[in-house]
């Protein structure tokens, strides 16, 4: 059967890029700007503030870990009342060695590893809207090894370096996934995933996405009537199932022209369209721009303007 979480996995094509160690003493903030890009961290000593823009504080003990799938706005502090120090991720230079926040001496009140990566997916927003906007999950030690192993081997210029860092990522993206999926996950894929009935739906769509699938169909792998399925769906995964499905399909036609290089007409029928040209027409209405076009730029987003 069908797994979607490893999918969608898959098709982000994570690959790591940078780790660093974080410390902080007595009174400290830091505030970061929207940054876009998924980034983690694990505390491994001490604790600290977290407060991620339109979300509830945190409060973060040594143990937890923090994805943020698409980094918005966030504030990193100490215990201590202190002016944020701001940051731009997108322009700081890179560091070298521990950065320390607060006072530079003595001790440090918490000891963390964070970092960042990339997803090379051509439409990392689409999967990434299925994912929770702030993970934090406590005490999963299997997640704290993962980092760790993460942050030994991107300081290191060992052979496969590019390759081991790239399955850590993904390891750790489904770890940590796993760890969240539940009915309490907001509305998306984990959510979904975590209702035994819609499970059984979202695997067959992830399964056959070629499949001319209507909502009766679907319905009966739930075994709900077809607007209690709707309506359900809808309520827990945040899109209507046929909205769904055309998101999917079109992700893995994105994944197809750009990476596998196939034809139209072979993408087309990968992806359950009777003929190119209606396939070329629902690609350009939902992408902007035509399949062949897409191909050929390669997959790369189109300037503004």
């Amino acid at each position: 059967m069908s797994d979607p979480l490893s999918e969608v996995v898959r098709l982000l094509r994570p690959r790591a890029v940078f780790s660093k160690g974080i410390s902080g003493a007595g009174a400290w903030a830091v505030r970061y700007s929207e940054f876009g890009e998924p980034s983690f961290c694990v505390v491994l000593e001490g604790g600290c503030r977290l407060e991620v823009d339109g979300h509830a504080p945190l409060v973060l003990q040594a143990g937890d870990f923090v994805l943020l799938p698409a980094t918005p706005g966030f504030t990193m502090s100490g215990f201590e009342t202190a002016t944020p120090t701001r940051i731009d991720p997108k322009q700081a230079p890179a560091p070298e060695g521990e950065v320390r926040h607060g006072r530079q001496h003595g001790s440090p009140d918490v000891r963390l590893l964070g970092g960042w990566f990339l997803f090379d997916a051509p439409d990392p927003a689409l999967l990434v809207s299925l994912l929770p906007a702030v993970v934090h999950v406590r005490g999963v030690a299997r997640l704290s090894l993962l980092v760790g192993l993460l942050g030994e081997e991107a300081v290191e210029d060992r052979p496969g370096r590019d390759v081991v860092l790239a399955r850590l990522v993904e390891l750790l993206l489904v770890e940590t996934l796993r760890a969240t999926a539940g009915r309490d996950a907001p509305p998306g894929l984990l959510r979904g995933l975590a209702d035994a009935r819609l499970a059984a739906s979202l695997r067959q769509l992830h399964a056959r996405p070629a499949h001319a699938w209507t909502i009766a169909q679907l319905a009966d792998t739930a075994a709900l009537s077809r607007s209690a399925f709707f309506d359900r769906f809808a309520r827990t995964v945040g899109v209507p199932p046929m909205e769904y499905l055309q998101a999917w399909r079109m992700a893995i036609a994105k994944d197809l022209l750009r990476n596998e290089q196939i034809g139209i007409a072979q993408a087309a029928e990968r992806v359950g369209y009777a003929s190119a040209s209606t396939f070329s027409t629902a690609f350009r209405r939902h992408v902007g721009r035509s399949p062949g076009r897409y191909a050929r730029d390669g997959g790369k987003t189109m300037a503004a303007g």
